[in-house]
């Protein structure tokens, strides 16, 4: 089945054929689904903060900062933006000339108020001999559009989020990519007055982001009176998954070689690991609000920080204390507790385990990953939800799960999906050294069994595409998972282009 030239090919990818073979194999036996215990909520998983316990997680958060601990801002910014643009191309391609849809009508009756609207406008003067009022007023609607999207104009249709105009500001417009500079100088700065932030981006983009911050970290630097160190990564090529026929076999392109594809979000879990950081925060590309509107995404930031930083002292304590020998019976009871109560993790066996067995569980549990997660109110938005889900282990614990992940044709499962009553928004604080300093292996807290498959097509050819565990799924399934409740103003997505027109991303 492998051929001299698949060799040379995965040679070059950096993938064995072990690798695909058990690939392969997921075609044809597919993922199961997790087995749900209940969706969870404030009072059941969720944590819901009181001025009080805000006060103490800010203060926790604060003393932290103050030692010499490595914090990184993690966003991952590969994507293309062309899905934010669909509605354009459409109009592009359709027959009428002037808008039609809600969509379109809203587009050009606000054009002036998005932040690229001078370069727009520059563009087609430059193209068109026009500015985009006169294009307007003749009807010449889709040179506007054609100007914004197409490589001759903006090139928008093509370029990432992280890197298009997003906000107005007196000074200029700023791009998610700057917006982001702008957050981790306000809450991931350590004392050194240091921000690292972390870009995952795609092979051919890398060299617009880099030109891009090599020529704006100065401003940000003097606005903000911090350093900044920005560092790159890009998704491994081994980390690709190879493409599936409707039998199962290799798809393979018109010159015979095989097809692979990106393994989705979940790849990034190497990036992850690749990273020499203490605390790493993780949040979307396209999150971002300008800074009169960012008060609460800093305070919440600040607050799930602290509330992973004071879970993460009392767990190097505890498990200092057994490593020690040196405890009682009631300390034991005190760490079951802190386990099942604080980190949500529940074991039925606990009662029946033998001493041994017993700390030596208590142990595995407390010496792992652990990440804090801000769950926001569900508004009907897509994307993953909070639950409580069995674990391959027998253990019940926090998880964020797709809809792929969970059997809706079970009645009791799809009505805990669709009653959920937040979801999760992409707000990670993530915690990736052992109680000795070492950084943990992120790779080894993945369950492989919580990838899944999606149909796609290529030249008019069905395929099976295998995408690989999320990264805040499966990728983190074996991690410490808490939840914190965070309002709906840290959560702005730009999923379309008119979704700039919104008020939170309006800086008048």
């Amino acid at each position: 089945m492998i051929t001299n030239q698949d060799k040379e090919l995965l040679a070059k990818k950096g993938i064995s054929e072990i690798q695909i073979e058990s690939q392969l194999l997921c075609f044809a036996k597919g993922f199961p689904y997790l087995k749900l215990d209940s969706a969870a909520s404030i009072g059941k998983g969720i944590l819901e903060l009181d001025a009080e316990t805000q006060k103490e997680y800010l203060s926790a958060w604060e003393e932290y900062i103050k030692g010499d601990k490595t914090i990184v801002k993690f966003v991952p910014a590969s994507g293309a933006a062309s899905r934010m643009f669909k509605n354009l191309f459409e109009f592009l391609e359709a027959d009428n000339n002037g808008p039609v849809t809600t969509f379109e009508k809203d587009f050009f009756a606000h054009v002036a108020n998005f932040a690229f609207y001078e370069d727009l406008n520059a563009v087609c003067l430059k193209n068109e001999k026009q500015d985009i009022p006169s294009l307007i007023n003749s009807g010449n609607y889709k040179a506007v559009v054609a100007n914004l999207l197409n490589e001759n104009g903006l090139n928008y249709g093509s370029l990432p989020k992280g890197l298009l105009k997003f906000h107005k500001y007196i000074d200029g417009a700023r791009t998610p990519m700057e917006e982001h500079l702008a957050e981790g100088a306000m809450y991931a700065s350590g004392k050194s007055g240091k921000v690292n932030v972390h870009f995952t981006v795609s092979t051919e983009h890398r060299k617009l982001f880099e030109a891009l911050v090599e020529e704006k970290k100065e401003k940000y630097s003097k606005n903000f009176n911090v350093e900044y160190c920005v560092s790159f990564s890009e998704q491994k090529p081994s980390t690709d998954t190879v493409a599936a026929d409707k039998d199962n076999k290799p798809f393979r392109n018109e010159d015979g070689s095989l097809l692979f594809r990106p393994g989705g979000h979940g790849a990034l879990i190497e990036n992850l690991n690749d990273l020499d950081a203490d605390i790493v925060f993780i949040k979307n590309i396209d999150n971002v609000v300008p800074d009169k509107l960012k008060e609460d995404t800093i305070l919440y930031k600040k607050l799930i920080a602290g509330v992973l930083v004071a879970l993460q002292s009392q767990a190097f304590k505890y498990l200092e204390l057994l490593d020690s020998g040196k405890y009682t019976a009631e300390q034991i009871r005190e760490i079951i507790q802190f386990v099942q109560k604080k980190l949500f993790c529940k074991n039925p066996e606990t009662k029946v385990l033998e001493d041994a067995d017993l700390v030596l569980y208590l142990k595995n549990k407390l010496n792992r990953p652990m990440r804090v997660c801000g769950m926001v109110k569900n508004v009907g938005e897509p994307g993953g939800g909070p639950f409580l889900a069995y674990n391959t282990d027998g253990t019940v614990s926090l998880q964020i799960l797709e809809s792929s992940q969970i059997d809706m044709s079970d009645s009791k499962s799809k009505d805990m999906f669709e009653k959920g009553t937040h979801f999760n928004p992409v707000d990670l604080v993530c915690s990736v050294r052992d109680y000795k300093g070492h950084k943990f292996d992120l790779t080894k807290f993945v369950d492989p069994a919580t990838g899944f498959i999606s149909n796609k097509s290529k030249n008019g050819k069905d395929l099976k595409a295998l995408e690989l565990p999320g990264l805040w799924n499966g990728a983190m399934s074996d991690w410490s998972t808490v939840f914190v409740e965070v309002p709906l103003s840290t959560f702005n997505p730009v999923k379309t282009v008119n979704d700039l027109l919104r008020p939170q991303h309006q800086n008048d």
